[in-house]
């Protein structure tokens, strides 16, 4: 780490109701980069830097969040003549009814031209947009809230897929995350970004996250999906799936686990959950193939034979479709074994 690194001014504008995850698992991101700076770890980055973070909003002092927790912040008008390198505008709750804090938005529309690049976590795409910095550009945002953001804002080009977007265009940098625990993704982006790939991995190891996270926001979670989608009809079902994938399991298997008729079982299973059985166990046994290869160095033979696919050829098929990477090309990417 050089002798006067540089410093780069983040500043959290947040509005009351704050989903303080949106917040607090960035900051926690950039302050596990500073700490891996300030260890002296090798660093692919030329310009290392430290952050200087300040959570700030309309009215300053304590301000309440979604979680109950309140929080200090500082006002937003005393930054009007400070420099600032990233603005971030982390989530509140969104719904039909919701009205942005109008101050707020006024705010964010006059500080995003002298900020070097600007950013929002979940919901907080909707002050952007309100802010018409999203006008014309690719945008995602939490996936519960992705058609909302579409008819609210129509000139906003919405993907409820990607975890973040970065979009650039006319001199300016955009990013927008998926919701709440995808902050911690954009951050660890930005690291990257900034101080170089490896104390950005570091800092993700210190959080025990992946640096780059497999899938997009369509994963969360095939598995939780279907578990959500039955209203605990199969719950149990769903549990015993997933510890059994080595075994096979087709209709028949399930119906007896079920203790049902193979017919009354299938009939059953696409009114709950809104997909065939089938595609529910390729869905998970993707997933459990994917956290073996991130998470483990075991041979693909053994992942292929432990996820149920058999033969790593059927493991490469399925785990191509799914993610658009051969399953070793996903490891070199996203191991942190």
């Amino acid at each position: 780490m050089s002798a006067s690194p540089c410093v780069r001014h983040v500043v959290f504008a947040v509005a009351p109701d704050l989903v303080l995850l949106d917040a607090c698992g960035p900051v926690e991101a950039f302050w596990r980069a500073e700490l891996a700076m300030r260890a002296g770890r090798a660093t692919d980055s030329t310009d290392p830097c430290v952050y200087r973070v300040t959570l700030a909003s309309v009215e300053g002092g304590v301000l309440p969040t979604f979680a109950g927790m309140p929080v200090v912040t500082e006002r937003l008008d005393t930054l009007d003549a400070t420099a600032i390198d990233t603005l971030i505008i982390p989530g509140v709750p969104i719904d039909d009814s919701t009205v942005l804090q109008p101050e707020l938005v006024a705010w964010i529309a006059a500080a995003a031209p002298r900020a070097r690049r600007v950013a929002s976590v979940c919901t907080g795409a909707f002050y952007l947009a309100a802010a018409s910095l999203l006008d014309g550009r690719r945008a995602t945002t939490h996936w519960l809230n992705a058609a909302q953001l579409a008819r609210r804002f129509p000139r906003v080009n919405v993907d409820p897929e990607p975890i973040f977007v970065r979009d650039e265009r006319d001199g300016r940098v955009i990013w927008t995350s998926a919701g709440v625990t995808a902050g911690i993704d954009l951050a660890l982006a930005l690291i990257e970004e900034d101080c170089g790939h490896a104390v950005a991995m570091r800092a993700a190891r210190r959080l025990v996250v992946f640096m780059k996270r497999p899938g997009g926001q369509a994963q969360f979670s095939e598995a939780l999906e279907a578990q959500s989608a039955a209203g605990g009809a199969f719950d149990a079902l769903h549990g015993w799936m997933a510890a059994n994938l080595h075994r096979e399991l087709s209709v028949e298997r399930l119906a007896e686990a079920a203790r049902m008729s193979p017919r009354t079982f299938a009939r059953r299973y696409v009114e709950s959950v809104g997909r065939t059985p089938a595609r529910t166990v390729s869905a998970m046994r993707v997933e459990a193939a994917a956290h073996a290869l991130a998470q483990s160095r075991l041979p693909l033979k053994r992942i292929a034979a432990d996820c149920g696919f058999g033969t790593e050829q059927n493991l490469r098929r399925a785990f191509e479709r799914r993610y658009g990477v051969l399953p070793l090309d996903y490891r070199t990417r996203f191991s942190s074994a």
